[in-house]
C-alpha cells in the first residue's frame, strides 16, 4: 500500500476517532464550534490620492495546533504525490478595481514555517503556514485615478490541517473600503507591515510580470467536432452542409455511447418482435421508432433555437426527480422483462398502446432512445451548436433534426432487414435466458440513474459527504453485471451441448462481469485518489494571475462519456503527471447539479454541453484549446503548449 493511500486511510480514522473531532470541522460534518483558521485584512491607509502607493496586508490567524499549507505546497517525499491544498489570495474584483485605476501588484508571501506532522505514524516534517501568517499585496493607484470610493473584496482559500489530517479546504471574504482623495493619509506604522519589503515598487520587471499578460488566443468559437477535426463556419452553404452532416455522425455515434445502453435490451427486442411480422408492418413498426427519436431531437431543438439563455438541453438530467423518475422507470421496466410482475391497466388506457408491437409503442420507445442519449448529448454537439446564440433558428432545428436522423438511422436499416434479427430466440428457454439477463443489465441502468439523484442532491444542499459517496452505486452496477455474468454462464451450460455456444456466451459473461467490476474499482481508485480542486471565479483568475496553466474539466455524476475520459484520459499517465506538476492546476467544474457555477462558465465560454476540457496559459483568461473528446496526446500537446505561452 501507498504512503498516500496510507496518510488518507489515517485522515478518514482520525477525523472519525479523534477524542476532539467533535469540536473540529470534517469531511464528514460541516458543524464547528470555533474556526481553526481566520482571515483578517488591514490596509496600510485607508484614504491615499492619485499616483499614490499602498499596501494591503492579509493574515491568516491559525488556531493553537493548526496550520495550512503554504502558497507553493512543498511536499514531503513520505506523502508521494498527495495532492495539497495550496493557499491562495484573490482581489474579487479586481477587473473592476483596474478600470479604477488600482493595479495590483505581486502577492509578498510569508516565509513558512516547519512542523512535525504525524499523518502516517512517524513525525514527518512540513514547511507550512502557523500562526499569525501575514502576505501582503502591494497597490500602485494612478496619476489619473479618479476620486471615488473603492470597495476591495479579499478572499482567502486554505486547507486547514493539525498533527494528524486536514479538515476540509475554506474560502473566506473581508471587504473594505479605500478612499481616493485630493490628500494621502500617512501609512499606518505597526508591526503589521514590518516585514513587507518596499522595493518591490521600484522594481518594474515585477509589475509588468503581474499585470501583462501574453496575447489572448479565444478558443471558445473553435468547433472541434469530436477531437478530430474543426469545422468550417456556418455562414457558407458548404460550411452548414458539412456541419449538419457532422450532426447526422454524432446522432449515430450516440447509439454507441454508454448513455444509450440502457434501452439497447428493450430495441434488440423490438427489432426481434418486428422480424416475426411482415415486412410492410415491420418497416411501418420501424418508422414509427426512428420519428420517435427524430421527433425528440427536434423538440429539443426548439427552445434551444428560440430561446437566448437556453444552453444545454442535458441540463435537465441535473433535476434530481428527474433522474429518480428515469432510474425507477428502467427499474420497473427491467423488472417486466424479466416477468416478476404484469401490470394490468383500465381499458380506456389502451387507447396509447405500449407495447412495441402498435404504431404509438413503437413511437413512444423511440422517444426513449432519444431521452437517455441526452446526457451524452455534449460529447457530439459541443462543437456542433458552438455559437448557438448567432445562428438562425432554421439553422439550429436543422442541426437537431439531422443529430436525430443519424440517430434514428440503424433502427431503419435493422428494419429493412429483420433477417439479421432472426437468430435471437423468440419462445423456449433461450428466450427467457435474454429477458433475465437483459433485465439484470437494465438494473444495472436503474442503479446509475438512481445514484446519480443522490449525488445531485447532496451536490445541491451543500452536503458534506465521505469519498466513499460517489462510489456506491458503482459497486451495486457492478453485481448487476456479475448476476447477469452468471446466470448467462449457468444457464447457457444448462440450455445447450453446443461446446461452441458455450464458450461464446461464457467469454461474452465474463466480459460484462469483468467490465463491471473494473468499472466500479476504477471509479473507486478515482475519488480515493482525487486531485482536483472545485472551480471558481476566484480559483481561476487567482492561478492564471499566479502564473499557473490551468486546465478546467467541466463534468457531471449523470454524464457517462465525461466519466471514461476522466478514467482513460486524464487518470492516466502522459496527462496525469502533467496535471500534478507544480506549474498546472487543474480544476473541476462539477455540474451535477442545476445551481452549480459552472453552469454560467460554459455559457460563457460559448458551449452547449458536456463533457469540455479547457486549457489555459497564465494571465489569458481565455482558453487557448477547448475540446469536448481528446486523446491524451491532444491534452498533453495543449499543456505544453500553454507552458510554452507563459515563457514569452
Amino acid at each position: 500500500m501507498t504512503t498516500r493511500v496510507l496518510f488518507l486511510i489515517a485522515c478518514c480514522v482520525s477525523v472519525l476517532l479523534s477524542p476532539n473531532a467533535p469540536a473540529q470541522p470534517d469531511f464528514l460534518s460541516m458543524a464547528s464550534s470555533e474556526p481553526e483558521v481566520t482571515t483578517s485584512v488591514e490596509p496600510s491607509v485607508t484614504t491615499t490620492s492619485p499616483g499614490s502607493t499602498m499596501v494591503i496586508a492579509v493574515t491568516l490567524n491559525h488556531a493553537e495546533g493548526f496550520h495550512t499549507w503554504p502558497n507553493q505546497p512543498i511536499i514531503p517525499e513520505e506523502l508521494g504525490d498527495f495532492p495539497a491544498t495550496a493557499t491562495t489570495i484573490t482581489i474579487i474584483n479586481q477587473a473592476e478595481l483596474e478600470a479604477a485605476g488600482i493595479e495590483v501588484g505581486p502577492i509578498q508571501w510569508p516565509d513558512t514555517h516547519t512542523v512535525q506532522v504525524r499523518f502516517l505514524g512517524p513525525p514527518i516534517n512540513l514547511e507550512t503556514y502557523d500562526g499569525e501568517a501575514t502576505a501582503y499585496i502591494p497597490i500602485r493607484i494612478a496619476d489619473d485615478a479618479q476620486l471615488a470610493d473603492l470597495d476591495f473584496t479579499i478572499e482567502t482559500y486554505f486547507q486547514a490541517c493539525d498533527d494528524f489530517t486536514c479538515l476540509a479546504p475554506t474560502a473566506e471574504q473581508v471587504s473594505f473600503t479605500l478612499t481616493i482623495a485630493d490628500t494621502a493619509e500617512s501609512p499606518a506604522q505597526n508591526d503589521l507591515f514590518a516585514s513587507f519589503d518596499p522595493a518591490i515598487f521600484s522594481d518594474p520587471d515585477a509589475w509588468d510580470a503581474s499585470t501583462t499578460a501574453p496575447a489572448q488566443t479565444d478558443a471558445s468559437n473553435q468547433r472541434q467536432f469530436l477531437g478530430l477535426f474543426v469545422l468550417p463556419p456556418i455562414d457558407t452553404p458548404a460550411g452548414f452542409a458539412i456541419i449538419a452532416l457532422a450532426a447526422a455522425v454524432g446522432g449515430f455515434i450516440l447509439n454507441l455511447t454508454p448513455c444509450v445502453l440502457p434501452v439497447i435490451p428493450l430495441k434488440v427486442m423490438t427489432l426481434t418482435n418486428h422480424a416475426g411480422e411482415s415486412k410492410s408492418r415491420a418497416l411501418k413498426l420501424g418508422v414509427m421508432m426512428a420519428l420517435g427519436v427524430i421527433a425528440f431531437w427536434f423538440g429539443i431543438g426548439l427552445p434551444v433555437a428560440f430561446v437566448a439563455d437556453f444552453v444545454d438541453p442535458s441540463i435537465i438530467f441535473g433535476v434530481w426527480w428527474v433522474t429518480l423518475i428515469i432510474g425507477l422507470l428502467i427499474a420497473l421496466m427491467g423488472l417486466g422483462i424479466m416477468g416478476l410482475f404484469t401490470i394490468k391497466l383500465p381499458q380506456s388506457t389502451y387507447m396509447i398502446n405500449p407495447k412495441a408491437d402498435s404504431m404509438s409503442g413503437s413511437f413512444m420507445f423511440g422517444v426513449m432512445t432519444a431521452i437517455l442519449g441526452l446526457p451524452c448529448f455534449g460529447f457530439v454537439a459541443g462543437a456542433l451548436l458552438a455559437g448557438a446564440a448567432t445562428m438562425e433558428p432554421w439553422q439550429v432545428l436543422t442541426i437537431f433534426f439531422s443529430l436525430g436522423f443519424g440517430m434514428a438511422f440503424p433502427y431503419l436499416i435493422l428494419t429493412l432487414n429483420p433477417k439479421w434479427m432472426n437468430k435471437i430466440p423468440k419462445t423456449g428457454p433461450a428466450s427467457e435466458l435474454v429477458k433475465q439477463v437483459m433485465g439484470l443489465l437494465m438494473l444495472a441502468a436503474a442503479a446509475y440513474f438512481l445514484g446519480t439523484t443522490a449525488i445531485s442532491i447532496s451536490s445541491s444542499q451543500s452536503w458534506s459527504m465521505p469519498w466513499w459517496f460517489k462510489t456506491i452505486h458503482w459497486w451495486i452496477i457492478a453485481f448487476f453485471g456479475l448476476a447477469a455474468g452468471l446466470l448467462l454462464i449457468v444457464r447457457t451450460i444448462q440450455i445447450t451441448k453446443s461446446a461452441a455456444r458455450r464458450f461464446i456466451f461464457s467469454t461474452i459473461a465474463l466480459l460484462v462481469t469483468a467490465g463491471g467490476i473494473a468499472v466500479a474499482a476504477n471509479q473507486t481508485s478515482h475519488q480515493y485518489h482525487y486531485f482536483w480542486e472545485p472551480f471558481s471565479e476566484a480559483a481561476l483568475s487567482d492561478a492564471l494571475i499566479s502564473g499557473k496553466v490551468v486546465v478546467l474539466d467541466f463534468t457531471a455524476e449523470w454524464c457517462l462519456n465525461c466519466k471514461t475520459l476522466e478514467a482513460t484520459v486524464l487518470s492516466r499517465n502522459p496527462v496525469k503527471p502533467l496535471l500534478l506538476s507544480p506549474e498546472v492546476v487543474p480544476l473541476v467544474a462539477d455540474l451535477t447539479s442545476t445551481s452549480a457555477p459552472g453552469w454560467d462558465k460554459l455559457k460563457e465560454l460559448g458551449q452547449t454541453g458536456i463533457p469540455l476540457l479547457a486549457v489555459y496559459e497564465p494571465g489569458n483568461p481565455n482558453p487557448i484549446w477547448l475540446s469536448n473528446a481528446y486523446t491524451p496526446t491532444q491534452v498533453v500537446e495543449a499543456i505544453e503548449r500553454a507552458k510554452a505561452g507563459s515563457d514569452r
